[in-house]
């Protein structure tokens, strides 16, 4: 694959918002497009590695930080307070990374969104503005399940040992068997937060593993190929890789 670390969006006040652009080992798109939400660290290479391996698949991702304005640091609680909300400048600036790849003569048209831990629940809530299939995990659940209304095809995973997100998965799904929305949710049972991100944890892994966090590569393994099917199914096929 072929990546573009210092493409940028214009987002719609303006400002210039950092991105990684991934795009698949094919020269013979357009492709089927998604827009890859990162977890609290930001733009990471944890964030990469997830857009990377969209593009391994055959998708054309961009990752977006939605901390441009400022890093983790002078943005982390405004972005929670907007995630609380349902709306604000985080959501502008996944609209127009959204925008940004429909426009682009490469993406055919459909995109869809993936998140992870703060991610998927922007993740989540996106899935009624516009995309064509969302995959939120594990993201927490929006106060008002209103926000769902009108949502998109979702597939969302999530592990039984996290303790931060107990019941999420089973509520999501009756919140979108409610709303007849297409859906594949599962929880994972030996895995816990964060369970398909490679983080770094060193000496605190041991604490990690008691708190419920940390990578479960048998669950992440099944997870992706979960949301692969799913986003071939919703938002396109993606060409042949080599």
């Amino acid at each position: 694959m072929t990546s573009e670390a210092d493409t940028t969006i214009v987002a719609p006040d303006g400002a210039i918002l950092n991105s990684y652009l991934a795009r698949p080992p094919v020269e013979d798109g357009p492709w089927p497009s998604v827009v890859v939400i990162h977890d609290i660290l930001g733009l990471s290479s944890i964030a990469r590695d997830h857009a990377d391996r969209l593009a391994a698949a055959g998708y054309l991702a961009v990752a977006v930080d939605l901390y441009s304005r400022g890093g983790l640091r002078r943005c982390i609680k405004d972005t929670f307070r907007a995630l609380a909300r349902g709306q604000g400048r985080p959501f502008d600036d996944i609209e127009a990374a959204r925008r940004c790849l429909q426009a682009r003569a490469d993406c055919t048209g459909r995109v869809g969104v993936i998140g992870f831990c703060m991610g998927g629940g922007f993740a989540l809530i996106a899935a009624s503005r516009g995309f064509a299939a969302a995959a939120p995990n594990y993201g927490a659940l929006p106060k008002d399940l209103s926000l769902l209304d009108g949502a998109c095809p979702i597939v969302a995973s999530y592990g039984a040992k996290d303790r931060a997100l107990r019941e999420a998965a089973s509520d999501l799904e009756t919140a979108l068997i409610e709303r007849g929305i297409p859906h594949d949710v599962k929880e994972y049972p030996d895995a816990g937060h964060s369970f398909m991100d490679r983080l770094k944890l060193g000496p605190l892994a041991p604490l990690a593993r008691v708190a419920g966090v940390g990578y479960h590569q048998p669950s992440a393994a099944d997870a992706w190929n979960r949301i692969l099917a799913f986003l071939a199914e919703h938002v396109g096929e993606a060409p042949t890789t080599a």
